[in-house]
């Protein structure tokens, strides 16, 4: 496949230049009904009968099943690809050509079931119930087969055409399983192809699948529902009148579920605004002796499971290698919590906060900033005559000489440093076992174990964080998780600097960490109890515990760089003019005169109301400034502590602000934002107080 162009896709209904007839994207003209087997269709499935036209393919799949990898295989278009669910939360596209057909890929979130249960999956819904694809394509785990096939099986129904594409077929293999393909495919009436996305394996099969079923149409799905079900199921879809863009065998499933999607499809569908569906499903559930999303998700697995006696053979041994040993004992407070602990210093504090903030920083900052490119650019701009204008250039607050040393010579090594460990670790697949590790004690705050996916992010980016809490499961769990993260979880820049500032004082880095820790939990806890609505569960797929490849780990670390520094330098530099401006016409001077009181009340000098005014642009800026400040021995040793506190716990940078609105809401955002500013400086007096009781 050859991409043209790649992007997000917008969450609405049908696109631009799709054909639509009665209000069903993709539908041909002159053809009224089609039926196969025993499901009816209230119009006809699309069919690539024009060569020219094309062909809209969408990746449907549980999380972490490799959709993203699939997509950029067949796209040849980067998107993150993780060893842990939660990659993707919105749709990402591509146009190029499969097979020489011109052709656009949706890689879509992590979707277990039609039902949505967080905001991930209502995302893939849309795309699924939408009927803008024209062909489906299931990617699964070919090592979790049982828990995948349902979904298959609730994909069928739909009316659309279907390809299921068996991934990770090189770890199948690994442990031993055995998979009949054919079979497989004969006994669902669809085209099976096993793949290895990541190596490419069987893809060029799996290409030539999509365009065949594409031209076949799609196929009955076998008899899924007991009588009773079945039963409820068909007095709905008989009842339904309206057009609808997907079978009303799937829409009369759905409604039955209570669905907030297909209630809404059925209240613009119908006659008489959904009132008689809405009362003949309430009828219909009340005979049914336990409820539908239960019966139905049992009686789904039931018939996955006939499906695969004898398509799936398991090795002797059970299947359970040393990798997956470890993985369990990772799960396991011990010997999981002892080696979460060396995982934090050997790569958090080791590697990012030693190596990468101390050692590299200082090298880039002392020898190339300080020892050539800040004279170079002095020297350059030193026939310029008139002091403000040369000063937007060099100097204090300069461009090159402020903007340009941040954020090359101190936030990029430390950002660089993160990114790799980080990488390394997300491509073990270690992230899932730790969000079972902290389940219990996330419960305790009103997270779940599937929280710690956000939280880690937070410590990579905490705005590409935000976005991630759409994976959590109910309102109150998002909210809690964005409170969490703008106010208690630092950046990868800003955490690299402050660990490298504080790496030379053990005492005073402790005291970082554990006033952290226990202001994470003490306000989780508080406003969980505080906060009305439904506790979170768990549940989440555990991917293979595998060895990082390091092309994998490469890409994902350069990317993210090349990412996060083309988001940061622009801003570093505004954030240099506005304080040039300020400088030149006084303003700094009294915003830093204006906040002198509440430093020092905080028992700091003077000179850190610039820190904090910097960390209003950006956390990682205002950690910067601590470092300089530090830098120039202005700080002892509980000043430092204190700065280091506040400032980490201090508003959320301008991108993450914006994310916040995004996600949750001006309200919920800037109530945020009220409660965290007053709590960081709080928090800083009475660890100030505390500090200097012991005597520091």
């Amino acid at each position: 496949m050859t991409p043209t162009q790649a992007g997000p896709t917008p969450r609405t209904r049908g696109a631009e230049g799709a054909s639509t007839v009665d209000g069903v994207p993709g539908a041909e003209p002159g053809l009224a009904s089609w039926a196969g087997g025993s499901t009816s269709f209230s119009r006809p499935p699309p069919r690539i009968e024009d060569e020219a036209r094309r062909l809209r393919v969408a990746l449907v799949g549980a999380p972490n099943v490799g959709k993203s990898a699939l997509f950029n295989r067949l796209t040849g278009t980067y998107v993150h690809v993780s060893n842990y669910p939660g990659t993707s939360v919105e749709v990402t596209w591509a146009r190029g050509t499969i097979q020489d057909h011109p052709a656009e890929i949706m890689d879509t979130p992590g979707l277990y079931a039609l039902l949505p249960t967080t905001e991930e999956e209502r995302v893939s819904q849309e795309v699924v119930l939408s009927g803008r694809p024209d062909v489906l394509v299931h990617v699964a785990d070919a090592k979790s087969l049982e828990r995948m096939l349902p979904l298959t099986l609730q994909l069928l129904e739909i009316g659309r055409p279907l390809v299921l594409a068996l991934n990770m077929m090189d770890e199948a293999r690994r442990l031993g399983l055995e998979v009949d393909a054919p079979e497989l495919g004969r006994r669902l009436g669809l085209p099976v192809v096993p793949i290895t996305a990541i190596t490419g394996e069987g893809v060029e099969a799996l290409g030539e699948a999509i365009l065949a079923a594409a031209r076949t149409g799609p196929v009955a799905p076998p008899a899924i529902y007991g009588d009773g079900v079945a039963d409820a199921v068909e007095r709905v879809r008989t009842a339904l009148q309206g057009s609808y863009p997907v079978s009303r065998d799937v829409m009369a499933a759905l409604l039955l579920q209570e669905d907030v999607e297909a209630g809404a499809m059925a209240a613009a569908a119908e006659p008489d605004g959904g009132d008689t569906i809405r009362a003949l499903t309430r009828a219909a559930t009340a005979q049914l002796s336990t409820a539908p999303v239960y019966r139905m998700a049992y009686e789904r697995r039931k018939v996955a499971e006939d499906l695969l006696d004898g398509v799936l053979r398991l090795p002797p041994n059970g299947g359970r290698p040393v990798a997956e040993r470890l993985g369990r004992w990772l799960a396991r407070p011990f010997p999981g919590i002892p080696i979460l602990l060396a995982v934090l210093y050997l790569g958090l504090y080791q590697f990012v906060g030693v190596f990468g903030a101390g050692t590299v920083v200082d090298w880039i900052e002392t020898s190339l900033f300080e020892a050539r490119i800040n004279p170079l650019f002095e020297r350059l701009f030193a026939g310029i005559p008139w002091e403000p204008f040369r000063s937007l250039y060099v100097g204090e607050y300069g461009l090159l000489t402020l903007g340009l040393r941040y954020a090359v010579a101190i936030i990029l090594p430390v950002v660089g440093a993160f990114f790799l460990f980080f990488s390394v670790v997300e491509d073990s697949g270690y992230f899932p076992r730790l969000a079972l590790l902290v389940d219990r004690v996330f419960k305790r705050i009103g997270l779940s174990g599937r929280a710690v996916i956000p939280m880690v992010l937070g410590f990579a980016c905490d705005t590409m964080a935000t976005m991630v809490t759409r994976t959590l499961e109910t309102r109150r769990e998002r909210i809690l998780a964005t409170l969490l993260l703008a106010l208690a979880i630092p950046c990868s820049a800003q955490l690299g600097v402050i660990l490298a500032i504080l790496s030379g004082q053990p005492a005073a880095l402790a005291v970082w960490a554990l006033s952290l820790v226990a202001i994470f939990l003490l306000v989780g806890a508080i406003t969980a109890r505080l906060m009305p609505g439904q506790a979170a569960t768990f549940h989440m797929e555990l991917p293979p515990l595998r060895w990082p490849r390091p092309s994998n780990v490469l890409v994902k670390t350069v990317t993210r760089m090349h990412w996060y520094f083309l988001e940061v330098l622009p801003l570093f530099l505004l954030a240099s003019i506005i304080i040039w401006l300020g400088s030149i016409t006084g303003l700094l001077a009294r915003a830093v005169a204006a906040m002198g009181p509440v430093v020092t009340w905080l028992g700091l000098p003077v000179e850190t109301s610039r820190v904090f005014l910097f960390g209003f642009f950006r956390r990682d800026y205002g950690a910067a400034g601590l470092y300089d400040l530090n830098q120039s021995g202005a700080l002892d040793a509980a000043q430092l502590t204190v700065a280091a506190v506040t400032l980490t716990l201090f508003v959320p940078c301008v991108a993450q602000f914006l994310m916040m609105i995004r996600e949750r809401g001006w309200k919920v955002a800037l109530g945020m934002f009220a409660f965290i500013t007053p709590f960081a400086f709080g928090a800083g007096w009475v660890l100030n107080h505390i500090l200097r009781g012991l005597g520091w």
